[in-house]
């Protein structure tokens, strides 16, 4: 098992292109899986606990605090959309390997077709979903590395696709520093069939670098994540907004800077951590691209902001999630986890 992933590791470290904005099939599966994902800001992929719902995002993170644990998500959007996640992780002592299978799909709702004369011709659906499985394993002390393969199907109307992906996630975890960086390559890939024969798109593949440190004398988690490690220029330039020197009839380059471009990169989360055993969390998020991709031109907003919470009452842990988008319209995203082990009584079972 250690030597495949090694294998694994370096085949996926080789260059991949990937662009941002709608250039891509399956830009569902970056949803976030879980509400503590959305309250930090739609990254956390250095958190290394019994959260299995964290394994979609990195398999990096697979760990025997997992084991037999169960969670469940439903994130509502506008207009009736849902998104909803189901995911279970078991740890495998003869093996030393945490896995885990998940299920992950999107409803667009129901919508009305039409011909070219505007005459209702009956209505149609959008669905698409990710089945996943994955398996983490611990190379030496502080590194962990894990893999997940992904199943995409994606139905819209009349059209029809089916992909594979992969994750690769590499995890250096001190707990002495109470630090922990990752390295993370997403859905690298391809389709299986297209929506039209000869009509190929690409998956959307991202390289991502992440680091946490939680404090030593005050209960607060810190982390930075950077995406798209593969693509530097991630800014959009909005056509409609060009402006003409009326002197010299040259257009005005005054698109995002260098600046804007670098923090339209980063995440920041932090993660409030109270009570003995953590039974409590706040946490907070603010992605700059999100911010930067949804404001409205010459109006303040709180796009790119998140915030949520977990709580933990006997044997299950409810953790709800708010992502802001746009003036009109905020996600909300609730998680409900447990343990089998809790109902068993401590009665652990591992293995097969």
């Amino acid at each position: 098992m250690k030597h495949a992933l090694l294998f694994v590791l370096l085949l996926g470290s080789g260059s991949l292109l990937a662009q941002i904005g709608g250039d891509n099939v399956y830009e569902f599966v970056n949803l976030s899986p879980s509400a503590r994902i959305t309250a930090a800001g739609g990254a956390l992929i250095t958190v290394r606990d019994d959260d299995v719902g964290l394994a979609f995002a990195n398999p990096g993170l697979l760990n025997p605090q997992m084991h037999r644990q169960l969670t469940f998500s439903q994130q509502l959007f506008a207009a009736g959309i849902t998104n909803g996640y189901f995911g279970y992780g078991h740890h495998v002592d003869k093996w030393n390997t945490t896995l885990h299978g998940s299920l992950h799909y999107v409803s667009y709702g129901e919508f009305e077709a039409r011909d070219e004369r505007n005459v209702q011709t009956g209505t149609f659906k959008g669905n698409e979903v990710a089945f996943t499985v994955g398996g983490g394993y611990q190379l030496y002390e502080r590194l962990s590395v894990g893999v997940n393969a992904r199943v995409i199907s994606s139905s819209l109307e009349t059209y029809n696709s089916v992909g594979i992906t992969g994750d690769l996630g590499l995890v250096f975890h001190d707990t002495s520093r109470l630090f922990t960086a990752t390295l993370l390559f997403k859905n690298q890939g391809t389709q299986l069939t297209e929506y039209r024969d000869g009509n190929g798109e690409t998956v959307p593949y991202e390289a991502q670098f992440a680091v946490s440190k939680q404090l030593r004398y005050l209960p607060l988690r810190l982390s930075l994540v950077y995406r798209y490690l593969d693509r530097y220029n991630i800014t959009y330039d909005d056509p409609n907004t060009v402006e003409i020197d009326p002197f010299t009839g040259n257009q005005i380059d005054d698109g995002p800077g260098a600046v804007d471009n670098f923090f339209r990169h980063l995440v920041f989360n932090a993660e409030l951590l109270l009570g003995k055993n953590q039974n409590f969390r706040l946490l907070a998020g603010y992605s700059h691209l999100r911010q930067r991709e949804l404001a409205v031109t010459n109006y303040r907003s709180l796009a790119g902001l998140s915030f949520g919470f977990s709580l933990r009452v006997k044997q299950f842990q409810f953790t709800y999630g708010n992502g802001v988008d746009h003036f009109g319209a905020t996600r909300n995203h609730f998680t409900l986890s447990t343990s089998l082990d809790r109902f068993t009584k401590g009665k652990t079972l591992r293995g097969f």
